[in-house]
């Protein structure tokens, strides 16, 4: 279960002391290439591990000492070089599934932000509330950022219902539906035990209530949650919400200003290396 959380800047994150299973490597898509990308695979997380936790202390010490509610102070700030803090190997945790119904925008959009999670996380229901609608009118709409969700349940075991259960809407088309709904405000104030919630299953328009029990409680969606908690124990998160933009990790729920900053950083990135990559092709005597 969760410690207390301290009193904090709004967009602190919500922080545990999970013990990660042992020996799991993350699930996500591991990049081809030479004997060296695992390693550096390895390294990546490592360092990220790292970050995401002095971002989260920083997010979370006692106010008074850095910020006041515009954030948690420099940890949170993206640097003017759009590559510093970036590990451009963990870009390959985007899954990119076209088929994957619990991500928004296009599969091929230059920018991924994957977003690691929980229903009973106060902040991020502030992200989801109070950002992530802007992020999707000025990024996703525009086909410049694809957002895939990560459950990453950490408050025990209506968190895991929870999660299944978004799953399982998700199987219908109604992810998202369920997302918002379950993170309005007060929602996770009325917990997520069984009954309520087909309540919100059906104020999502999940169509089949009955589908939606089933697959809640089915192998596939306890396999499904498995696989995006491991890959964020991998990841070494320990606290929601927790982010990585193209390879940038970003802990807690920051001012737009930190999103917007890190995915424009990202655009402009994957914007060159898309220049450069035609430019290659198109010189005389490539055999690109």
């Amino acid at each position: 279960m969760s410690k207390s959380q301290p009193k904090s800047s709004p967009t602190s994150p919500s922080k545990v002391q999970p013990k990660p299973p042992a020996k799991k490597k993350p699930s996500g898509k591991k990049p081809s290439g030479s004997r060296s990308k695992p390693v550096l695979i390895v390294a990546g997380v490592a360092l990220v591990a790292t970050l995401l936790g002095v971002v989260s202390y920083t997010a979370t010490k006692p106010a008074g000492a850095g910020s006041g509610s515009g954030g948690s102070g420099a940890a949170a700030e993206v640097s003017a070089d759009p590559q510093a803090g970036v590990y451009p190997e963990l870009e390959a945790y985007a899954r990119r599934d076209a088929a994957d119904k619990l991500a928004l925008g296009r599969a091929d959009a230059p920018v991924v932000l994957i977003e690691y999670a929980d229903f009973k996380c106060g902040y991020c229901g502030k992200f989801a509330r109070d950002t992530e609608p802007e992020l999707v009118k000025k990024y996703v709409d525009d086909g410049t950022l694809r957002i895939e969700w990560r459950n990453f349940p950490i408050f025990g075991a209506e968190s895991e219902a929870a999660a299944r259960a978004s799953w399982a809407a998700g199987q219908q088309g109604r992810f998202w539906e369920f997302h918002k709904a379950a993170y309005a405000e007060g929602a996770k104030e009325k917990g997520f035990a069984k009954d309520r919630l087909t309540a919100l299953a059906r104020q999502a328009g999940v169509p089949d209530l009955d589908r939606f029990a089933r697959d809640t409680d089915g192998t596939a969606a306890h396999a499904a949650v498995k696989k995006d908690q491991e890959q964020g124990y991998g990841l070494g998160a320990t606290s929601t919400p927790s982010f990585l933009v193209n390879g940038r990790p970003i802990a807690g729920a920051q001012p737009m200003e930190t999103f917007t900053s890190a995915i424009e950083a990202a655009a402009s990135t994957a914007k060159d290396k898309a220049a450069n990559d035609k430019a290659a092709k198109e010189k005389p005597g490539s055999d690109r």
